[in-house]
């Protein structure tokens, strides 16, 4: 038969994980794991950098589709300046000759 301090500790060890993930994954203003994207400036996006400002997104996604054709990977992002293609700093001249046809 199992001793009561097992119990006991088994019931603790669960409360404090309890705990952690209440506040870990609690509240939108608490959450250390999800938090909402935030849009920046077009600088602002590490490795990658913009090689074209389409007017819409429909543009964007039609130019990305040409770069994606072209073995360049691209990503449409929505920054405060409006709508960027954006590409890995080294495939940058590569992707503005692609566009540029």
């Amino acid at each position: 038969m199992p001793d009561w301090r097992s119990y006991l500790i088994s019931l603790l060890v669960l409360g404090v994980l309890a705990l952690l993930l209440r506040w870990a994954f609690g509240g939108r203003s608490r959450s250390l794991v999800e938090r909402r994207a935030r849009q920046g400036h077009d600088d602002e996006y590490g490795l990658m950098v913009a090689v074209a400002s389409p007017g819409t997104f429909v543009e964007g996604e039609v130019a990305r589709q040409r770069l994606l054709d072209a073995g360049i990977r691209a990503s449409l992002v929505t920054t405060s300046d409006g709508p960027r293609l954006m590409v890995l700093e080294p495939d940058q001249a590569r992707a503005r000759q692609v566009l540029a046809r």
